[in-house]
């Protein structure tokens, strides 16, 4: 029998598989060579520093990572949303063209540490694939370990047969937290920092109005991480106990786009929680100006 692996943050998994949500740079780095192993970068610049507009530099890759660009590519293309989660045809069509089978091995990773990369592999479960893990601390933690990396991207792969098994539950819209926020079966945390939660500080993406949905309780996904990495499991569950409602039995995630309530899916997930959702539309749907209330208390 293989030894335990030791991961950060006192996860651990045995030989290669993945029925943890999270690995360490160090389990990655020994089983970079795997041939079911499928590296991909999920990055995604913050709202804010994007609409910066600064240029930046080429960006480095982990050795055999492939692009999996849930902004541009991989998302519902008719609608003005952000990176809006694809149909099942869409997202199978472009995770084979990436070379993900049935049988792969995922682990996904970001450039800012443990920030887009949740987003990336809570689309995999929403499409059926539960071997797939985030890289714990990302692309600053790697380097941070001395590890190597790469300047572009390499030539394509073999194409892949993975088949979607969609989960729709774990995605839902804007009619359903419109109802959950009024029943006690549901908690909605809001993954956005405490000032916009507030309505104090403007939203990065234009047009939004300030505050929050009534009923919501605000978790800023900063609090389940410490210097790019998740925090250990036992500080994640203690938060969750402090937030989420008494009698809840589900957890509804939302933040600015969809993105940093996954942060909080990963985090739900780690602290042992099971009926989770996304709220995809997040404060870019809710926000827009229309009837639907919002609250800055």
């Amino acid at each position: 029998m293989t030894a335990p692996i030791l991961l950060s943050n006192e996860y651990s998994m045995t030989a290669f598989d993945l029925p943890v949500p999270i690995v360490s740079t160090g389990w990655l780095a020994a089983h970079l060579d795997e041939p079911a192993l499928v590296l991909l970068d999920a990055s995604l610049e913050p709202a804010a520093a994007s609409s910066a507009q600064q240029p930046r530099p080429a960006p480095l890759l982990l050795p055999r990572a492939r692009v999996f660009d849930f902004d541009t590519r991989i998302c519902d293309q008719q609608t003005s949303l952000p990176h809006m989660m694809p149909s099942p045809d869409l997202f199978e069509e472009e995770v084979r063209a990436l070379g993900v089978c049935n049988s792969s091995k995922i682990v996904v990773y970001d450039r800012v540490g443990v920030y887009s990369s949740p987003r990336a592999w809570w689309m995999f479960k929403a499409m059926g694939l539960d071997c797939v893990s985030v890289l714990d601390g990302g692309l600053p933690a790697w380097c941070a370990a001395g590890l190597s990396c790469e300047g572009a991207v390499g030539a394509p792969p073999a194409r892949g047969d993975f088949v979607a098994r969609p989960r729709p539950e774990l995605f839902c819209r804007i009619d359903h937290v419109s109802a959950a926020l009024g029943s006690q079966r549901f908690t909605v945390l809001d993954a956005r920092s405490e000032a916009r939660f507030l309505g104090q500080e403007a939203e990065p993406r234009p047009g939004l109005r300030a505050g929050h949905m009534p009923n919501a309780v605000n978790m800023p996904f900063s609090a389940v991480q410490q210097q790019g990495h998740m925090r250990d499991r036992a500080e994640i569950t203690a938060l969750f106990a402090s937030k989420v409602r008494s009698g809840s039995s589900s957890l509804i995630f939302s933040c600015g786009s969809g993105v940093t309530a996954c942060i909080l899916a990963l985090a739900g997930t780690l602290a042992g929680y099971s009926d989770l959702a996304v709220y995809d539309g997040s404060w870019s749907e809710w926000g827009l100006p229309s009837s639907r209330p919002v609250s800055r208390t």
